[in-house]
């Protein structure tokens, strides 16, 4: 469920940036780094956009070629698998070889992000989107506070660490840090947006899903709201 509210929503986010920045109809070079099952890439090489997925896990790629072979020769040939870590680019990509990069829940698998956000900064082509999808260290209290586990809360308002769903110990971001990188890489950010304001602790979907979503959607455009999701989407601009 909440798996399904995140990538929704951050398709129609991505959608509305792209279309925002791009021209109708042009075919846009995708890089889509820890691409995870895939679903992000997928859906833009559907729309007929060439993708490039880079994964340093075997199993997460064998997954999404799993997936991909299910899908008809036009879509398949758009799409490129690569098997490396994203702070690594430099010695996959040129400069400027993509005109929208993607970087979603990776983030908070990396103990130091800036290597990594210029990295991606590098190969993206002027007036080029990063789309980071990140776990917000502003609202990392509201989970477990939620829960009643009001000691893990209490942690959490000092500390950006946190143990996620799978045991790991990993880390949550600041929009204002964020902010304050991206504009020193040069992809200043243009847009952002909150993602799963109401359904972080939803583990089923509700009878009427397109209402959750309206109201997901609404909450993670508006303040205060988004700044009070589980998950920030951030959007800067090669060059601004």
């Amino acid at each position: 469920m909440r798996n399904t509210v995140r990538q929704e929503l951050v398709a129609r986010q991505i959608d509305e940036q792209i279309a925002g920045r791009f021209p109708v109809g042009r075919r846009l070079r995708v890089l889509d780094v820890g691409l995870g099952q895939g679903t992000q890439a997928l859906r833009l090489a559907r729309a007929g956009h060439e993708v490039t997925g880079l994964e340093s896990d075997p199993e997460m790629i064998a997954g999404v070629r799993a997936a991909l072979a299910g899908e008809p020769e036009g879509i398949r040939e758009r799409v490129r698998l690569i098997e490396g870590d994203g702070r690594d680019t430099g010695a996959h990509f040129l400069p400027g070889a993509f005109d929208v990069v993607l970087c979603h829940g990776v983030l908070m698998y990396v103990p130091e992000p800036d290597p990594l956000l210029a990295a991606l900064a590098r190969v993206l082509a002027p007036g080029g989107l990063l789309s980071l999808l990140v776990r917000n260290a502003d609202a990392l209290a509201m989970r477990p506070g939620l829960s009643g586990d009001f000691a893990t809360a209490l942690r959490a308002f000092d500390s950006p660490a946190y143990t996620d769903r799978l045991g790991l110990e990993v880390r949550a971001d600041r929009r204002e840090t964020l902010t304050a990188t991206l504009a020193g890489i040069g992809a200043p950010l243009r847009a952002w947006y909150g993602v799963r304001v109401f359904s972080d602790l939803a583990a089923t979907a509700p009878a009427d899903l397109d209402q959750l979503l309206a109201a997901e959607e609404r909450a993670g455009r508006t303040d205060p709201y988004r700044a009070v999701a589980a998950l920030l989407h951030l959007c800067g601009v090669r060059g601004g």
